[in-house]
């Protein structure tokens, strides 16, 4: 049984796979590099590490050389077990290579040191991708001469009178046409302001004359005087408007001319059936009331 073959095809699935009583081989997802002295673009790809720390089994690899050799899980454990046993032996006199994962060596101290090879792309999605080398391409430089002013050229060449003598002129001829301008406009508003104020006098001394005015309307308005009705028959007293309301609306259904009287000492709303101004008129309407609608009515005098 070949071990670093299983830990290889593990490597493409797992970012960690660990040889128990060994150490444990980690991968780093890492994007596209350029080498700047072989001009090679490097596809992205995993950076492979060795930590010797990572001794404690998880039973990854134990568990996937067992289901690929069709064998028991201690089985598979054993073999591992005899593969480490050789591979700490083999170390000790030479550098020991893990299939085409890369090399283990020892140093001074007696540290474990991986040393990756950079043949084999373990990150998936780069599968199918080569490193891809370019020619060297050479930059330079060139050195711009300073702008020359325009200012200074022309100090120093000199410019002669007449095109002073113009520029002059035509400065001050642009400056006359602009206040000219200016005064036109400010003439203008000056005389449109005085007509609209004159407009304004003869609007508001003008009087209106009608020849033939409309004859005036006399209307007798006589106003009815509310009649007090100091005598209630009492429906129920409510806590809340919005029952009071609705009760008036269920008794005018039935035919009653129901209202809300007000709201009594206590903060309730108080509905009546009817008001009457005679008081015998409304005990007579309150005895009726009472045998077939409702025996709690009562009588009310404010």
């Amino acid at each position: 049984m070949n071990l670093a073959n299983y830990i290889n095809e593990l490597l493409y699935r797992y970012n960690c796979v660990i040889i128990p009583n060994f150490g444990g081989f980690v991968t780093n997802k890492i994007g596209a590099t350029i080498d700047k002295t072989s001009h090679t673009i490097y596809p992205p790809k995993k950076q492979i590490t060795f930590n010797s720390l990572l001794k404690e089994n998880d039973g990854l690899l134990a568990n996937y050389i067992a289901t690929s050799e069709n064998i028991s899980f201690e089985k598979a454990s054993t073999a591992i077990n005899l593969a480490v046993i050789e591979w700490k032996i083999e170390i000790q006199t030479k550098p020991l290579q893990i299939g085409s994962i890369g090399f283990l060596t020892l140093n001074n101290r007696g540290q474990i040191i991986f040393e990756p090879t950079k043949t084999v792309n373990y990150l998936t999605a780069s599968f199918g991708l080569s490193p891809i080398e370019s020619t060297s391409i050479k930059r330079y430089q060139e050195q711009v001469k300073p702008l020359i002013s325009v200012i200074k050229t022309a100090d120093k060449e000199g410019i002669p009178t007449f095109i002073k003598y113009a520029a002059t002129a035509a400065i001050l001829l642009t400056l006359s046409f602009v206040g000219n301008n200016a005064y036109q406009q400010n003439k203008k508003q000056t005389i449109l302001a005085n007509q609209e104020k004159a407009i304004e006098k003869k609007i508001q001394s003008a009087t209106f004359v009608i020849a033939n005015p409309l004859p005036t309307i006399e209307l007798n308005v006589v106003k009815e005087i509310e009649t007090v009705k100091p005598f209630h028959i009492v429906a129920g007293a409510f806590q809340f408007p919005k029952n009071a309301e609705k009760k008036v609306n269920q008794l005018k259904e039935l035919g009653f001319n129901a209202k809300i009287i007000g709201v009594n000492k206590w903060g309730l709303t108080e509905v009546s059936f009817d008001s009457f101004t005679d008081r015998n008129e409304a005990i007579n309407s309150l005895y009726k009331i009472q045998k077939t609608v409702s025996a709690d009515a009562w009588l009310l005098a404010k």
